[in-house]
């Protein structure tokens, strides 16, 4: 074997070496992450809204602003706004 095959092949091991210590590591951070999910399920805290809370501050404000005004238009549009229900509602008690 030549000095080049066995220099990439050394290279490769190493990155293959690396890439296995950190998805172990990934694996125990997620476990670790899980836990504390149950510990917050455990003192009453709502984790589909925890999950969403830390989605959001992961994204700057421009991004959150522009995502709450494609939802806010979306819902419109589907007339689900809170307008739109609000609207509905005052329609359903005046005809009562």
């Amino acid at each position: 074997m030549d000095t080049k095959t066995a220099f990439a092949q050394g290279q490769l091991r190493s990155l293959v070496e690396r890439i296995e210590r950190l998805e172990e590591e990934k694996k125990a951070i997620a476990a670790d992450v899980k836990e504390v999910y149950a510990e917050a399920k455990a003192n009453g805290f709502d984790t589909k809204i925890l999950r969403k809370v830390v989605t959001l501050r992961k994204k700057d404000s421009a991004e959150r602003e522009e995502e709450e005004a494609m939802v806010s238009l979306y819902l419109h549009a589907l007339g689900m706004a809170r307008e739109d229900a609000g609207d509905t509602a005052t329609t359903a008690s005046a005809a009562e």
